[in-house]
């Protein structure tokens, strides 16, 4: 008698089979796990509920509003000068970008245009306070995947450039400095040749990230052909700035349909990836930092003479009227919806920020990933969650 023929033999394989029809026939529910509230990757108090079956996201849920502060009901009960001091708290990393689209918004309806001087010095600190919010982002990239060096450089350099715009505006984080009809002060004696001198070191920093991050092969493995966004879905999801352009978007408000600000009269480029992946995302902000720096070298060497403020009431008093205005800022188009009854405070503000539609994508962007993925996928969509919780 052979093994084959053997009567134990065969009842043995016959309850081999059964087990594995029984074990494939068995779904298992998986399993939910929670990332957040307070995940370091998450930039803020955001809550990401996913399901995984193994290690493989099946569904993702971002679950938002921790940090929800009702910015869009709270400037209904203060002035315009007012408003300001509120939302640069929206974008903290990039707070004097914020101020920029509201009072342009309250300018075109009082029919006020800032002085040329004003306009120039408005795009210097628009674009450092870009580069002081993609800086940050360049250094916890590499936190977010094991690095910890680089972080360490971009809070170094970060901080010369904080130092440029509290020369001027007084403050670091919340400048406040950006009025209807103009600006606040003009920039101070010598404060031009410090800034060049600063930038300097921020491109230092951008030759230093190349070499750290974006040539290291760890991280080219754990960001090359993760975490794609083909064009034609950033795009269905309301996806903006270096997020969208990373998908070989060539659309930028600064150049496309920006009003008020000066990149206009500037020679400079805007970089787009094919790949769509996160390090697409990555190289694009990488670029846009040493454009950044470029744009304002330029600025710093064109500014015009003359006043920083135009002649306008001191007591402001918005007439009847609406207007949406929106710019290219650090982490996209932020936009501003004011609508006015004639009175000395707003009747309506509605706020477009970039991260609430730059996160709005996630449930379709980490469905099928591992959750090794989920920390860098997150990390390069770049969101803050004030600016999603505005």
């Amino acid at each position: 008698m052979t093994a084959v023929d053997d009567p134990r033999q065969l009842a043995y394989i016959a309850g081999q089979a059964s087990d594995a029809r029984v074990n494939l026939e068995i779904e298992t529910e998986g399993m939910t796990l929670n990332i957040g509230p307070q995940h370091p990757a998450t930039h803020g108090t955001l809550r990401i509920v996913v399901k995984l079956d193994g290690e493989r996201v099946m569904r993702a849920e971002p679950i938002m509003g921790y940090m929800h502060r009702g910015y869009e009901k709270l400037v209904e009960v203060r002035t315009y000068p007012q408003v300001t001091s509120l939302i640069n708290r929206i974008d903290w990393l990039g707070s004097f970008a914020n101020e920029v689209p509201f009072i342009l918004a309250a300018e075109q309806i009082m029919g006020v245009e800032a002085p040329p001087r004003a306009q120039w010095i408005r795009t210097l600190l628009f674009e450092l306070s870009r580069i002081a919010n993609v800086v940050l982002f360049l250094g916890d990239m590499g936190v977010q995947l094991g690095a910890v060096t680089p972080v360490f450089f971009a809070f170094r350099d970060r901080e010369f450039v904080l130092n440029q715009i509290e020369a001027v505006t007084g403050g670091r984080f919340h400048p406040n400095f950006d009025r209807i009809g103009g600006l606040k002060d003009d920039i101070p004696k010598g404060w031009t040749e410090e800034t060049k001198g600063v930038l300097g070191r921020i491109r230092k920093f951008c030759d230093e990230m190349e070499d750290l991050v974006t040539g290291n092969e760890i991280f080219q493995a754990r960001t090359r052909g993760i975490g794609v966004i083909p064009a034609d879905v950033g795009l269905s999801y309301g996806l903006s700035g270096a997020n969208i352009r990373a998908s070989g978007v060539d659309w930028d408000l600064r150049r496309d349909g920006g009003i008020g600000l000066v990149h206009d009269q500037l020679d400079w480029k805007v970089w787009t990836h094919p790949d769509g992946d996160s390090f697409a995302r990555y190289w694009v902000r990488l670029q846009e930092v040493r454009e950044a720096c470029n744009m304002v070298e330029q600025l710093l060497d064109g500014i015009p003479p003359g006043p920083v403020m135009a002649k306008v009431p001191r007591i402001i008093k918005v007439p009847p009227g609406e207007a949406y205005v929106e710019t290219e800022n650090p982490l996209g188009v932020m936009g501003y919806y004011v609508v006015s009854k004639g009175d000395l405070v707003p009747y309506r503000v509605k706020i477009r920020s970039a991260s609430f539609n730059n996160i709005s994508i996630t449930p379709w962007l980490l469905e099928g990933t591992y959750v090794p993925d989920v920390v860098s996928i997150l990390a390069s969509l770049y969101f803050i969650l004030g600016d999603i919780d505005r």
